[in-house]
């Protein structure tokens, strides 16, 4: 089976500027990825699974499904102020990769900014005309990102290993678990420990804050499995940590 992250015929790396690897970038993007795809893999038959006039399971899927888009929302907010200019400094000669990923991070802001007013809407009636607008701006969606999730990890982030710090890397990540609270995180955690193989999962839970780790071993846990279960009745419920 063919890894997600391998190039296309076509794309090409950017420059490795010169020097040893300082950071495991590579390695954090994978792993955070992983839980994109699978979310916005998801979203269009989370959507569709709603019966129509079924008001209170679109609020709950809906309230999800927005908490999925400000999740991506604020990662390439912490992209684009802790990483990319960064990156464009010490490394001027990926400047045509930086304003690839730029270019795709604005078209998914734009595409998030068309389906919020959608999904509230949705949420309120639960109809079934706009849950299949909804859906398939999801499915739109999910297209861009199947570019950009796998190109930035293939052709930009082999570069900032070597011009960023680990320090640097943690403060990346810092960024967005700053703008959530501590119950919607260790929640949120168990599933992204979940799209992750066994050996990723421990190295990605490693790169979480103490706090964080010990409030999800106490309550997230629990509360992933609880949103899986509603989301998905009847699945069974992923490993994780």
């Amino acid at each position: 089976m063919t890894d997600f992250f391998t190039m296309q015929p076509g794309e090409t790396a950017a420059p490795l500027p010169p020097g040893p690897v300082l950071c495991t970038g590579t390695a954090t993007m994978r792993r955070v990825h992983r839980f994109f795809l699978w979310a916005y893999d998801e979203a269009p038959g989370l959507v569709r699974s709603v019966a129509s006039g079924d008001t209170a399971r679109a609020t709950y899927v809906g309230e999800v499904l927005g908490n999925f888009d400000k999740v991506l929302h604020v990662h390439h907010e912490g992209e684009d102020l802790l990483m990319y200019p960064q990156l464009g400094q010490r490394a001027p000669a990926c400047a045509l990769h930086i304003a690839q990923m730029l270019e795709h991070h604005k078209q998914v802001t734009q595409q998030l900014e068309g389906v919020e007013p959608i999904r509230l809407r949705w949420m309120e009636t639960a109809d079934r005309e706009t849950g299949e607008e909804l859906a398939k701006r999801y499915e739109d969606l999910k297209s861009l990102l199947n570019v950009h999730l796998r190109r930035e990890v293939t052709e930009v982030m082999p570069a900032v290993d070597r011009v960023m710090s680990e320090k640097e890397l943690s403060a990346l990540g810092q960024h967005g678990i700053e703008q959530f609270d501590k119950k919607f995180l260790v929640g949120y955690l168990g599933m992204v420990l979940a799209t992750n193989p066994p050996g990723e999962r421990e190295e990605l839970f490693k790169e979480i804050p103490v706090p964080v780790r010990l409030a999800y071993r106490l309550v997230g846990r629990k509360l992933y499995r609880k949103q899986y279960a509603t989301l998905f009745p009847g699945r069974p419920i992923p490993e994780t940590l």
